[in-house]
């Protein structure tokens, strides 16, 4: 009976399902056991730091710890599963560990050090427009204090319905003909730049001289307007180092469009009139205008800064000398020059048959020449007319 009982319990043993199944699953987890100590080894895909070995590894040098022997990668037996199981759980941490052991430490980012620029800047924003400075003492031999209350004689009243004949001309003086130096003499004295630019200038700044946009004196300007004009904008120069060579500060100053020698052409508008009452010819300046230059498509084109309203100036011109370059003593002021007609000028435009109020120079087809040929043909005209009104 004994020998037929031992072989049911081997085949109850080993043709029980539940035994196969029970057979396979510690199969399987064997297998799934030494996956995981090869990956933990290799540090989760990484390349491991110690390869693995039977041998115990080369000892590492004294001034780093000694890495842990690899585990072994032999499965155990499906009985031993519990004792597979602790093994697999604390071989992943344990090689963790030593990646992170032997892996070099990240090197140290330094923050970039902003550049600092050393260069002093230096901030000069004189204006162009200076005011003229008054001598503390005499500078003359005479006593000249009269001329700071010198003023202009009215004009004579001139009456719309005594007006028999009236045409406009529009006129340029040039600083450069010898009859014009006065205009463009760079020299100062007590009523500071005698430069005639600056003259006018000076006279919107500190007299409050009104500047206009057009010659029919609608668009008035404002000073800051004019100081952009004659000032320019902003801009920054280096100043060279003479000594040590380099950059040795930078200026901040001023870039003006233009310089005031340029400024040599003035337009004068002015109105002709014949009054019967009186029965002459009067000529008065009703506004005068500095023309610059500018560079347009690389040719030098003039064009009109300001108009100034010449009954508001009068006052001004009244107060400041003419220079004479033959004789200091019998200067004349600028009101003088103008109301005794002392310049040279030439007719540009005029108001007689001119419907489209266009220049003399357009007339002519921009010949210069021409030009002055039919500005004396217009003075001659003007002339003929005066004389005509007379019986010899």
């Amino acid at each position: 009976m004994e020998p037929v009982n031992s072989i049911k319990i081997f085949h109850l043993r080993y043709n029980n399902i539940f035994m196969k199944k029970l057979l396979i699953a510690g199969m399987v987890l064997a297998g799934l056991g030494i996956g995981f100590q090869s990956v933990a080894q290799t540090g989760y895909g990484k390349k491991p730091a110690t390869p693995p070995a039977t041998t115990p590894a080369a000892q590492p040098p004294a001034a780093q710890p000694a890495p842990k022997t690899a585990a072994p990668t032999t499965a155990a037996p499906a009985a031993k599963g519990g004792t597979a199981a602790k093994n697999k759980k604390g071989a992943p941490q344990a090689t963790a560990n030593q990646a992170v052991q032997a892996a070099p430490a990240p090197a140290p980012v330094l923050a970039a050090v902003p550049k600092v620029d050393t260069i002093p800047v230096e901030y000069d924003t004189t204006s162009a427009i200076s005011k003229p400075e008054i001598s503390l003492r005499n500078a003359f031999a005479t006593d000249r204090s009269q001329n700071r209350d010198r003023k202009p004689l009215e004009y004579e009243h001139l009456r719309e319905d005594d007006n028999m004949w009236s045409e406009f001309i529009w006129r340029e003086i040039d600083a450069r003909e010898k009859m014009n130096q006065s205009f463009n003499y760079p020299g100062t004295d007590d009523n500071g730049d005698r430069r005639f630019f600056s003259i006018l200038v000076n006279a919107i700044q500190f007299d409050s001289i009104t500047a206009f946009g057009d010659d029919m004196f609608t668009r008035p300007y404002s000073a800051d307007k004019i100081r952009s004009i004659v000032n320019g904008g902003l801009d920054t120069v280096d100043v060279p180092d003479l000594e040590n060579g380099g950059i040795k500060k930078k200026q901040v100053t001023y870039k003006p469009l233009f310089s005031f020698d340029s400024v040599y052409t003035f337009r004068i508008k002015e109105q002709i009139i014949f009054d019967k009452e009186a029965s002459r010819l009067f000529t008065r300046i009703i506004g005068i205008a500095p023309i610059a230059k500018r560079l347009v498509g690389g040719r030098s084109e003039p064009f009109t800064l300001f108009w100034l309203y010449y009954p508001d100036l009068r006052k001004t011109f009244a107060k400041i000398d003419v220079y004479n370059p033959k004789n200091f003593s019998s200067r004349m002021t600028w009101e003088e020059l103008f109301e005794s007609r002392y310049f040279s000028s030439y007719i540009t435009k005029s108001s007689a048959n001119n419907p489209k109020n266009i220049d003399l120079l357009q007339i002519s087809g921009n010949n210069k020449m021409m030009r002055l040929y039919e500005g004396e043909n217009i003075k001659n005209r003007i002339f003929n007319f005066e004389q005509d009104l007379w019986q010899y």
